[in-house]
């Protein structure tokens, strides 16, 4: 089932087609070994308090959520194979997004951004 990424503010869709990875094999594989995140698309990992970019092609921009979906991080063109977020020990999940994302729709942390049937 695919989701989109909705910020509660002011209803800016920050991601149109979202696939949730919540088993243990979807959470370890996650964007690795794929060349790239389509268009409006992301992916959200859960649980996870903190992510590597080993093994990825792309650089991604990560949002890290709590257990109301209120942003506790944001990580912006994380580099492939180098790129590291920190621990965030309030984080439920994160939202890996398109690099650039971040920064063009304005996420911050204490945005609420809700999953949404598309």
């Amino acid at each position: 089932m695919n989701f989109r990424v909705v910020r509660t503010s002011d209803g800016l869709v920050i991601a149109q087609s979202v696939i949730i990875a919540d088993t243990f094999f979807r959470r370890l594989l996650g964007l690795m070994f794929k060349t790239q995140l389509p268009q409006g698309g992301g992916l959200i990992i859960s649980p996870c308090t903190s992510i590597h970019m080993m093994f990825m092609r792309f650089p991604i921009d990560a949002v890290f959520l709590d257990r109301d979906d209120i942003v506790v991080a944001c990580y912006q063109n994380l580099k492939p194979w180098w790129g590291f977020s920190g621990w965030h020990r309030t984080a439920e999940k994160v939202l890996e997004l398109n690099s650039g994302i971040i920064a063009r729709s304005g996420i911050i942390c204490g945005d609420k951004l809700v999953l949404e049937t598309s």
